[in-house]
C-alpha cells in the first residue's frame, strides 16, 4: 500500500506536468481549429484618445530610449498622451522624463517607492484618455505597434489587447537561452486562447485596456497585467493577444536574474487569481475558467506537488532499493542546473547547462513562491529586470 501511495506522490507533478503543458496546448489546439479565426481588423474611421503610461524605478539607463520609441510611433501624435510615472526614482530618471516635457510627456513622482501596481494606478488615475496603454521602458515596441494594439478594440467586445512578445538579445553575450523559447510557447497559447474567446492574462511589458474597466484602488501587491483579463471578463469583454503588435522583450542576462524575476511574478500571481478566484468557477464562467484553471492553477500546482514526488522517492526507494539506480538522471540534471544557475553574467551557457539550469531556476522560484503565499509574504515594491 505504502508503495502505490509513494507511485502516487512521484506520479503527481509529472501529471500536472504532462496536462498543463502538453494536454492543455493540445485541447486548445482541437477545439480552436473548430472556431471560426478571427476578423481581420479595420482602422478606426476615427483613433480613439489614448493614454500612455510607464511606470518606471531607477531607469535612467533606458528611459530616453523608450520614449522615444513611443514618440517615434505612428500613432496620431494629436490622439495620444505620455505618462511617465516615477516609482520614488534616486536616479536621473526624472530628469530624463521632464527633458521631454516640449514633447507633452507628464511627469509624475510617487512621493514614497510602492510598487509597479501603484505606478500603474496612479497613471491611470491621470489618464485622460478611452485607452490605457501600459508600455516598460525594458522593452521595445515597433512604429506600428501602438495602432495594431489600439484596432482591436474595434471589436466592441475587447476589453484587453496584450502584444505578441518577442525574446531579444545578443545570443554571443547572455547566459539564459531558455527564456526565448518559453516566451515563443507561451505565445502560441495565448493565439490559440483568442481563437476560443479570451487569453487569461496580458503581457506586463505592452498591453492595453479599456480605461472604463479598469478597477479603481487596485490593490497594489497584486499584477495589473494579469488581473486585466480577469476584469475584462468580469465585465463582459475579452482579452486577447494581437500578434501584429509585436513587443521586443530583451532576455535577462543570467538565470539568477530570471530566477528572481519568477519567484516574484509567481507569487503575485497566486495572490491575484486568489483575489479573483470566483472566475474559476466553471459553472459561471464555462470555457474561461477551464483555461484560467489549466493555464495558470495546474501550471503552478507542478511546483506545490514536487515534495510528493520527494517523499514517494523515499518511500519506494525503502521498499525497492533497486529504485535508487533511476535517482541518478535526475541527481545529474540538478548539478547541471545548479552550474547552469551559477553561471558567470554576460556569458553565454552551453545548452546542456543551460537548459536545465533554466529548469531549476523555474521550480527552485515556483517553491519560494508556494511558500510566500502561504505565509502572507506580499512584495508590492518591485525591483525591475535589468536586461
Amino acid at each position: 500500500m505504502m508503495v502505490w501511495l509513494g507511485a502516487a506522490g512521484v506520479l503527481a507533478p509529472v501529471v500536472m506536468f504532462g496536462y498543463a503543458y502538453i494536454g492543455y496546448p493540445l485541447l486548445l489546439r482541437l477545439l480552436a481549429g473548430r472556431s471560426p479565426p478571427p476578423l481581420p481588423a479595420r482602422d478606426p474611421a476615427s483613433w480613439p484618445r489614448i493614454s500612455i503610461t510607464l511606470p518606471c524605478h531607477n531607469e535612467e539607463q533606458r528611459l530616453r530610449t523608450a520614449i522615444e520609441g513611443v514618440l517615434r510611433s505612428d500613432y496620431p501624435a494629436d490622439r495620444r498622451e505620455i505618462i511617465v510615472v516615477s516609482d520614488a526614482s534616486t536616479d536621473a530618471t526624472d530628469e530624463i522624463a521632464r527633458d521631454f516635457a516640449d514633447c507633452g510627456v507628464q511627469l509624475i513622482r510617487l512621493p514614497e517607492r510602492r510598487g509597479k501596481t501603484a505606478a500603474e494606478n496612479a497613471g491611470v488615475a491621470a489618464a485622460s484618455g478611452e485607452i490605457v496603454v501600459n508600455v516598460d521602458a525594458s522593452v521595445g515596441i515597433r512604429q506600428d505597434g501602438l495602432k495594431a494594439l489600439v484596432r482591436s478594440f474595434e471589436d466592441p467586445t475587447v476589453g484587453v489587447a496584450s502584444s505578441c512578445d518577442v525574446s531579444v538579445g545578443e545570443l554571443d553575450a547572455e547566459g539564459n537561452h531558455g527564456e526565448s523559447g518559453y516566451v515563443g510557447y507561451e505565445m502560441r497559447i495565448r493565439a490559440l486562447e483568442t481563437r476560443l474567446g479570451s487569453i487569461v492574462g496580458a503581457s506586463g511589458s505592452f498591453f492595453a485596456m479599456r480605461r472604463d474597466i479598469h478597477e479603481p484602488g487596485f490593490p497594489e501587491e497584486l499584477s495589473r497585467d494579469f488581473a486585466s483579463a480577469l476584469l475584462a471578463v468580469e465585465r463582459g469583454f475579452r482579452a486577447v493577444s494581437v500578434e501584429d503588435a509585436i513587443c521586443l522583450v530583451p532576455r535577462t542576462r543570467s538565470l539568477r536574474t530570471e530566477f528572481r524575476r519568477k519567484a516574484r511574478t509567481m507569487t503575485r500571481g497566486l495572490e491575484t487569481l486568489w483575489y479573483k478566484r470566483h472566475l474559476m468557477n466553471p459553472l459561471r464562467h464555462g470555457v474561461f475558467a477551464w483555461m484560467l484553471i489549466s493555464h495558470k492553477l495546474c501550471r503552478w500546482l507542478v511546483y506545490l506537488t514536487l515534495p510528493l514526488a520527494v517523499l514517494g522517492t523515499l518511500v519506494i526507494g525503502a521498499a525497492w532499493p533497486a529504485a535508487w539506480l533511476l535517482v541518478g538522471p535526475g541527481a545529474v540534471g540538478m548539478v547541471l542546473g545548479i552550474i547552469g544557475m551559477r553561471w558567470p553574467d554576460g556569458r553565454r551557457a552551453p545548452a546542456v547547462i543551460a537548459l536545465p539550469g533554466f529548469a531549476l531556476a523555474s521550480i527552485v522560484a515556483g517553491i519560494l513562491a508556494w511558500l510566500r503565499f502561504f505565509r502572507g509574504q506580499s512584495s508590492p515594491v518591485w525591483e525591475p529586470t535589468r536586461r
